[in-house]
Parts: structure tokens; sequence; C-alpha cells
């Protein structure tokens, strides 16, 4: 969960999104976009915890932190992970569209190969020199999700519900978000 939480944490593809919605003060874009995005959410579980589900009970916990290092076969899944590199789509729009905005670079072919490449050789640096990366991941995914999992729904709760201070709701709420 932390590796997920960290890798689809948003980006810029959301708010680009959003401002292709029209909006009036009557109708603003904020509806669509929450369903929007928990649709999005609902399809990346789906996806990914049968995977996660079917590989714990396939593997067991002697998968490696890096999949594509545990499995040997079949070549197909091997190379089909590998062409999941479009999920890095968003970074690279944004990158380049930094680098075209921003630093006023023409916006070329050689610019897309240049970012790209670069991109993938960093992330690939990071990878190697951090051996312990996947657990840096979950950890920075679990340090995401406490507030949103733990804190948040408490102090929601406080705050609409509005319980009698000092009764067992109000205790229970109030040192769980502590």
């Amino acid at each position: 969960m932390g590796d997920v939480a960290f890798a689809y944490s948003g980006h810029n593809v959301v708010l680009e999104i959003q401002a292709t919605i029209q909006s009036t003060p009557e109708r603003p874009s904020k509806g669509p976009m929450w369903k929007g995005v928990v649709v999005a959410y609902i399809i990346i579980a789906l996806c990914y915890f049968p995977v996660a589900l079917i590989g714990y009970w396939m593997f067991g916990n002697s998968v490696k932190d890096n999949i594509l290092i545990s499995l040997e076969k079949p070549a197909w899944l091997i190379a089909m992970a590998n062409m999941f590199v479009v999920y890095a789509m968003p970074v690279f729009d944004m990158m380049e569209t930094l680098l075209v905005k921003k630093l006023e670079f023409n916006p070329t072919r050689t610019l897309r190969f240049i970012v790209r490449n670069t991109y993938v050789a960093f992330t690939m640096f990071i990878g190697i020199t951090f051996p312990f990366f996947g657990g840096l991941l979950g950890f920075f995914g679990g340090l995401a999700y406490a507030p949103t999992t733990y804190y948040l729904p408490c102090v929601i709760w406080l705050i609409v519900m509005k319980p009698r201070r000092y009764s067992l709701s109000w205790w229970i709420n109030w040192v769980r978000k502590s």
C-alpha cells in the first residue's frame, strides 16, 4: 500500500483535467473532479489488489522489492512489466512543460528524448544506489496514508458531528487522532 500511495499521490494531469472542465459558481468543477478521482482510485485498486493477492499467494514473501529481479520466466510478463513505463508519462509531460514554458526550450523530439532518458537514468541511479528503496517507498507511502487514515477522519468526525465535549465518543476520537 505504501508503494501505491507514493506512486499515485497525484500529479499535474489532475490539474490539467480540472482546467478543461467548465466551472461556474452554480456548477463548480469540484463535483465532477471528485467523482473522477474516486473512480480513478477505485480502478487503480481493482488493478493492483488482485495482482498483489495472487502474487503473494504464488510467491509468498520471497519476492524482492523489484519483482523483475525475482522473476525469471515468463519472458512475456517481464516484457509487459517493462512496457508499463507509460505510468511515467505524466512526469515526462510535467518536465517537458516546465522546460518549454519556464525555461523557453524549443519543444522538439530531441528535447523529449533527452528529458525522458535523463529521467529514466536518474530513476535507475536512485534505484541502484538505494538497495532499500522499496522499503523507503513503503515508508513514505505510509507517511502519506497516516494523516488520511488516522488523523483526518477523527478530526472531521469531531467537526461534523460535534459530540458533547468530554463524552465517550469525543474522548475516543480525540485520543485516536493524537
